[in-house]
């Protein structure tokens, strides 16, 4: 529990004893301890919350990013005012007024794209995009003086310099974007976030929030309808006030923004006047949506005359890039194959001389439409681990219709090591070439788990399983069903090259680490 929930039960604690005192007689003492017991709570959160202050951490960040532009800038001048045919300064003053120009025109530019705005800090890729736009600007920027005026050697300059300085920003924003997640990992430099909303909508967004800790946020308190409060806290929802009084809470909790959510999002009075109160503090307001797992390049923000509206693209499921998919398939596996084959037999012949049994595992598996296929992989259990499956029911570690052992008994001495590796899925490279699976894709299911899906789950059918996927890269065996359901429903919904690129190479870290496998 955090320092923030120990003082909060603490002062939950306190503010019942009060209560019970009265015992029901004096009804308007009572409900003065309740208002002290509110104010309380809200003042023990705010106190608490000061160890991990996201203001302090983002305004030291921005300033060392600051430095770090200044100094790439300058290093980048430097280094391109040496290129052959370029600005080749002479005199000790040329040289100081081209230190002086990268020392701040690489800042000036980047701020100029919005690169150093405290919202951006930690989220999404806006910052990085920055910098891209800055390097875009400063091309441009002396592209037009060589077109107009003949200098080429400022353009030769500024193409080294440029690129070299969005390098080496882009760089440490990377580097320091790490750090932060590993410190949001642990609980700190966290935005402290009022969620505001019914009930069900708020303990839905909450549970995103702990869940995904990258988010960078952490739950305040939460904020619903006034008739609502008694079911709030029922729910075991961090309930600080109503929806009348937000914006006083959120600045009594020193909160960096406050979240919307539920049908109260999609009130524009209500938004609207809560954005009014909101001015007055340094507080941002986030809306959500209600879109659960849909990517941000699907999402878009059209104005219709004097209406904006959410424009949210339908996932693609076939198409031209569908066949870009399929032929990337084919491009990588073939070559796979060629540089593993002698890693191949030598797995089948250690499996064939450790028990004499099968080398290839044939599994029914269920693929895209409900279509079933033909499963390959390198055999890791004894021959009759079918047959010895009732018998260990009892043991399942899994949820929902999986079935997962960490310690099966049924695994062999070569079969322990294959998993531990994935090296047992390596067959399913030819599931690849045949078009029943994919490099990347949701996880192939038995004909029994398919048997259980509720209708929505279902969804995990619309596209080809893969060999890996985002379960394979967020834990493998780790994850409990609804978190792997989750990831293959994401992955469903927001497809694209991009993302599957991304999955390779992060499933090589996955594998190597020798995460959740078993």
């Amino acid at each position: 529990m955090s320092v923030t929930d120990n003082a909060v039960a603490l002062l939950g604690e306190t503010r019942l004893a009060i209560a019970e005192e009265h015992d029901g007689v004096h009804t308007v003492a009572a409900e003065t301890a309740d208002f002290m017991g509110d104010a309380l709570e809200r003042q023990a959160r705010r106190f608490a919350n000061r160890a991990t202050d996201f203001r302090t951490w983002s305004q030291r960040y921005l300033r060392r990013v600051v430095g770090v532009d200044a100094l790439a800038g300058l290093a980048a001048v430097m280094v391109a005012a040496l290129v052959p045919r370029g600005l080749r300064p002479q005199e000790l003053n040329e040289w100081l007024l081209l230190g002086a120009i990268g020392l701040v025109a690489w800042p000036f530019w980047v701020g100029a794209s919005k690169g150093y705005r405290r919202k951006h800090v930690g989220v999404g890729s806006t910052e990085i995009a920055a910098v891209v736009r800055a390097l875009a600007v400063v091309i441009v920027a002396a592209a037009l003086p060589t077109a107009w005026f003949g200098t080429e050697g400022l353009l030769k300059s500024v193409a080294v310099a440029a690129p070299a300085a969005a390098f080496a920003s882009t760089g440490a924003r990377v580097a320091w974007r790490q750090h932060l997640r590993k410190s949001q990992r642990s609980g700190g430099n966290l935005r402290r976030v009022i969620m505001v909303g019914s009930p069900e909508a708020v303990q839905e967004l909450c549970a995103a929030v702990e869940r995904e800790r990258t988010m960078g946020m952490r739950v305040a308190g939460v904020c619903v309808p006034a008739a609502e409060l008694d079911r709030a806290r029922e729910m075991g929802l961090p309930v600080a006030g109503d929806l009348d009084h937000v914006a006083a809470i959120a600045s009594e909790l020193d909160c960096h923004a406050v979240a919307v959510t539920g049908a109260d999002a999609m009130r524009p009075t209500f938004v609207r006047s809560l954005a009014w109160s909101l001015e007055s503090v340094d507080v941002d307001l986030l809306v959500h949506p209600g879109l659960v797992d849909v990517a941000r390049p699907r999402m878009h923000i059209q104005t219709y005359s004097s209406t904006a509206m959410l424009h949210v693209e339908q996932p693609h499921f076939d198409g031209f890039t569908r066949r870009i998919k399929r032929a990337m398939d084919i491009a990588i596996t073939s070559v796979g194959l060629l540089v593993i084959a002698p890693l191949l037999a030598i797995v089948a012949l250690v499996i064939k001389l450790d028990d004499r049994g099968p080398i290839v595992f044939r599994q029914t598996r269920i693929g895209i439409d409900g279509k079933p296929f033909t499963m390959l992989k390198f055999r890791s259990m004894c021959v009759d681990a079918e047959q010895k499956l009732a018998a260990l029911m009892a043991e399942n570690e899994g949820a929902g219709p999986l079935f997962k052992i960490e310690h099966d008994p049924r695994i062999t001495r070569v079969g322990r090591i294959l998993r531990k590796y994935s090296i047992d899925e390596l067959p399913q490279l030819f599931n690849v070439l045949s078009g029943s699976m994919s490099l990347v894709g949701p996880r192939p299911p038995l004909q029994s788990e398919v048997d259980e899906y509720a209708e929505s789950v279902r969804r995990r059918l619309k596209v080809v399983p893969g060999l890996t996927g985002l379960w394979q890269v967020s834990g493998r065996s780790l994850l409990t069903w609804e978190e792997s359901v989750r990831l293959d429903l994401k992955y469903v919904e927001n497809w694209s090259i991009g993302l599957d690129l991304a999955i390779i190479f992060k499933t090589a870290y996955a594998v190597f680490a020798k995460r959740g496998a078993f």
